[in-house]
């Protein structure tokens, strides 16, 4: 198992290079977002048959839920490579934005207790 930590500017940097190299070129944005919706819904398959109330088809035996989120990773650091975002930036603000409009909303909430 590779132990190996990565942070999200690294990740991006690593799938660019790789995208430049071994890839040739980016598909287009409009096309990564269509796979971005085909690896989500693989990985909706995946979690409704796991976690959910369907079963397995044999078809679905070799399933690797780990492989299925990191597929999704990937496309989305594609998509944000192409467009100019800083995942660590966007992600680092989204937290606080969530922070300051929930903080005291979850805690509330008769539903979560």
């Amino acid at each position: 198992m590779n132990t190996k930590t990565l942070t999200l500017p690294e990740a991006q940097q690593q799938v660019d290079q790789w995208i430049t190299t071994i890839g040739v070129r980016y598909f287009s944005e409009l096309t990564n977002m269509a796979i971005l919706t085909e690896e989500v819904g693989e990985l909706a398959r995946i979690m409704a048959r796991k976690y959910g109330d369907q079963s397995f088809k044999k078809s679905d035996e070799e399933y690797n839920l780990a492989d299925e989120m990191a597929d999704v990773l990937w496309v989305l650091i594609c998509l944000a490579n192409q467009t100019g975002v800083d995942l660590n930036e966007a992600f680092l603000k989204n937290m606080a934005k969530k922070t300051a409009r929930d903080k005291d909303r979850h805690q509330n909430n008769e539903k979560l207790k």
